[in-house]
């Protein structure tokens, strides 16, 4: 299966561009839908989950950066035709991929999306072998005290605040670090990245509740802090290899 992508450019010349002339199936990828402006660009990511967002910053109707904000996006490459500093720097805090600046050759985008694409193989191959060892109750065993105070800290943020919007960065101010500190630390740590731990615990409480036939599916994603249940389906997916409804079905007895 390739990865999804969504394109959101106002600029119709670069947009047309980057969907007919990049070598997607070569990459592995698929473009499933395009926008021209913000609020249309969210409305698609919110509807169809893509694996990647390629956007501009300056769009209209909703500036590209808090379009991503708004949305489950884990893997985004932003265009800009402007190096500002405060733009990058909010890029880098949001986990943004790439910033390539306008004008950019079709090969800088190739070998973005390239990039993006062996992290994205990488990761999944993660969860999948994290959600290969579950206890007897399918859990998937994480580590819940490592030993390390702040680590410890973040993890039980994780237990007590997972059905809330949150993220690394959340955790990293209630712990007056930064993200990048936090994450080397609770990987270094915990053998894990934290946005992986995160989805993987989420995970587990849906695991629970999905043993509740009077909770339907989009009660058990919102319960469980998953933003929509097409996220929440691919992310159990990418764990527990499918989807939430298919493990119901096939474990009525749990």
């Amino acid at each position: 299966m390739p990865y999804t992508v969504i394109i959101v450019e106002d600029e119709d010349l670069i947009r047309n561009e980057i969907e007919h002339c990049t070598p997607w199936e070569q990459l592995g990828l698929q473009v499933i839908a395009t926008a021209a402006d913000g609020p249309s660009g969210a409305k698609l990511i919110n509807l169809h989950n893509p694996d990647i967002v390629i956007t501009d910053i300056r769009i209209p109707g909703r500036d590209g950066l808090e379009m991503l904000k708004s949305c489950s996006v884990d893997h985004a490459i932003i265009l800009s035709g402007h190096s500002d500093f405060n733009y990058m720097r909010s890029a880098i805090k949001l986990g943004v991929f790439d910033y390539l600046l306008k004008p950019f050759d079709d090969e800088e985008l190739i070998q973005a999306l390239a990039s993006l694409v062996e992290k994205l193989v990488s990761e999944e191959k993660e969860m999948a072998s994290l959600g290969n060892h579950r206890s007897e109750s399918w859990m998937i065993d994480l580590p819940e005290h490592v030993g390390n105070h702040i680590v410890d800290s973040a993890i039980s943020m994780v237990t007590q605040r997972f059905a809330e919007c949150i993220g690394l960065r959340e955790i990293a101010d209630s712990l007056c670090l930064s993200e990048s500190h936090l994450s080397r630390l609770f990987k270094d740590q915990t053998g894990i990245n934290f946005l992986q731990y995160l989805q993987a615990y989420r995970v587990n409480r849906s695991i629970e509740l999905l043993h509740d036939p009077s909770m339907n599916i989009s009660m058990i994603c919102h319960r469980c802090g998953f933003p929509s249940p097409g996220y929440f389906s691919k992310i159990f997916r990418r764990f527990i290899g499918s989807s939430p409804s298919q493990f119901r079905d096939s474990n009525p007895n749990h």
